[in-house]
């Protein structure tokens, strides 16, 4: 009798200190920004839409809604906006083609759902939330993910709605660089760069986490980055939510979300040492780059990155919003 007491008191404890849990919303619009190709007026529209974005999601936390529903919010808004490289401002393949990755991840019970290789979804963030949560499976990729959309009631855009002057442009430059010969290495930023993402802590003291991107500009022969894929670019579990941005090979090759959790949660590393630790070292020293959210069970917040600019917003434990760009 008194070991069901003692158990039923701290049921109630425990649900008491989660139901104190300050909600903590991050989001990324992507790294690589870099301050000379950034005008007054693409700047605006960024820090517009980030505030849009930021102000959606933390509503959903605000109004007790899980924190997987804080981060479709949040990144809907993003891929919505041509200005990032996600849903309409996706960047253009070699061949001329609109290609989009997008995961979510829940961290209470690990649950996950991804996409890769979409032409046709408006939002591919929420296809990715219908394959976690109505099939058993957790990664659909190309016609198979869009057959599965049209089962599942999405309405399939024109490939005209995802095209933008801006991208295509970039595909062009790109395509030239192509033809001189030129090496990744000597590329712009802006060819590897480019992914929204949000992590949230809700009242329930629960994190999720969640990617969606067009990928690289000039990508080659069905290419899938790190976003889709869990445990790389997008990971939540109890301790740590990870959503990441940058140059998606390395973030596969160091399996960076996973490693950044593991490092919070098995080996109680700070949450801001281990982000440091994964995304300015691990990853620099193998000749990738880029940037990460953070956000731990306990609403600390790492937004490392080591490129010029991040688009970034937050709302942390104190209840203020931020948004900025560049260091």
């Amino acid at each position: 009798m008194k070991s069901a007491v003692f158990a039923l008191t701290a049921f109630l404890v425990c649900g008491a200190a989660y139901a104190d849990t300050k909600p903590v919303l991050v989001i990324h619009g992507g790294a690589g920004v870099v301050r000379t190709d950034l005008s007054p007026e693409r700047r605006q529209a960024a820090e517009n839409a980030l505030s849009h974005a930021l102000h959606d999601g933390y509503a959903a936390l605000q109004a007790g809604r899980p924190a997987t529903e804080a981060v479709t919010a949040a990144i809907t808004v993003l891929e919505n906006d041509p200005n990032f490289n996600a849903g309409r401002g996706a960047v253009f393949t070699h061949d001329g083609k609109n290609e989009m990755d997008s995961a979510i991840m829940d961290g209470m019970t690990r649950r996950a759902g991804a996409v890769a290789g979409v032409h046709h979804i408006k939002n591919p963030i929420l296809l990715a939330q219908a394959v976690m949560e109505h099939s058993p499976h957790v990664l659909l990729i190309g016609d198979g993910a869009e057959t599965f959309a049209r089962s599942q009631g999405f309405v399939m855009m024109p490939e005209k709605y995802f095209w933008t002057q801006h991208r295509w442009d970039q595909l062009q430059e790109a395509l030239k660089d192509d033809a001189a010969g030129k090496q990744h290495s000597a590329l712009p930023l802006d060819r590897h760069f480019g992914t929204v993402g949000a992590v949230a802590l809700d009242k329930a003291g629960h994190l999720a986490a969640g990617t969606s991107t067009g990928g690289l500009t000039d990508k080659l022969y069905g290419r899938v980055g790190d976003s889709p894929l869990i445990g790389a670019g997008t990971y939540a579990d109890a301790h740590c939510a990870f959503s990441g941005t940058g140059w998606g090979e390395y973030y596969i090759r160091t399996v960076a979300a996973h490693e950044v959790c593991m490092r919070v949660g098995a080996r109680h590393q700070p949450l801001a040492q281990a982000a440091e630790e994964v995304i300015d070292q691990e990853i620099p020293a193998m000749g990738g780059n880029g940037g990460a959210i953070v956000v731990d069970e306990s609403g600390n917040i790492a937004l490392p990155f080591n490129t010029d600019g991040m688009y970034r917003a937050w709302i942390g434990k104190d209840g203020k919003a931020h948004v900025a760009i560049f260091k």
